[in-house]
C-alpha cells in the first residue's frame, strides 16, 4: 500500500517523478543520501536519521517484532532472550541495524521475504521485521503459520 500512497502523494502536488522498486534497500539509501532530487521509501523514521532526511509522512506503523514458525516453542520476554537464536534480518534495514548495535548478530539477506523461506526450512529461528510488513512478504511466497513471539520496538514510517 506504501507504493500507492507515494505514487498518489506525487499526483497530487503534480510533480514528475520515476520509481524504481528493484534496488537492494542499501543502493535505495544510499542514492537517497548522495543525491539530491532521490527519495527512500518506506523508512523508519529514528532519532539517528532525523537530520539526515527531509521527511513525509507519516505512512503508518511499524512494529518491529520477531517472528517463529508456528510450532516453535520459542518463547521470549526480552530482546536480550533471543540472544542464543538465530535470527533473520533484512540488509540495511533499520531492525538489522538496531540488533547489531545491540549485540545480536543478525543473518542479513538482500531480500527481506527470503528470511520466511529461511525460517520455514530452519536456517534460521527467529525472523526480525516489520508487522504486518513481514507476514504480508511471507505470504507472497506461500508461507502461512507464523507467530509473533516479541515485540521489541515500535516506529513510523515516512
Amino acid at each position: 500500500i506504501a507504493t500507492d500512497i507515494v505514487r498518489e502523494m506525487f499526483q497530487r502536488a503534480g510533480l514528475t517523478y520515476s520509481l524504481t522498486l528493484r534496488f537492494p534497500w542499501e543502493r535505495v539509501y544510499k542514492l537517497a543520501l548522495e543525491n539530491p532530487g532521490y527519495g527512500a521509501f518506506v523508512m523508519a523514521r529514528l532519532p539517528d536519521r532525523e537530520r539526515l532526511f527531509k521527511w513525509v509522512g507519516p505512512i503508518g506503523p511499524d512494529d518491529w517484532i520477531l517472528l517463529a514458525k508456528a510450532d516453535s516453542k520459542i518463547t521470549l520476554d526480552t530482546l536480550n532472550d533471543a540472544r542464543k537464536y538465530k535470527i533473520g534480518a533484512y540488509k540495511g534495514d533499520a531492525i538489522a541495524e538496531t540488533l547489531t548495535k545491540q549485540g545480536l548478530k543478525p543473518v542479513v539477506v538482500l531480500r527481506d521475504q527470503d528470511n520466511a523461506k529461511k525460517l520455514l526450512s530452519g536456517q534460521i529461528d527467529l525472523w526480525a521485521t516489520g508487522d504486518p510488513a513481514g507476514r504480508y512478504l511471507a505470504r507472497q511466497d506461500g508461507v502461512t503459520g507464523l507467530k509473533t513471539v516479541l515485540r521489541f520496538n515500535s516506529a513510523e514510517l515516512y
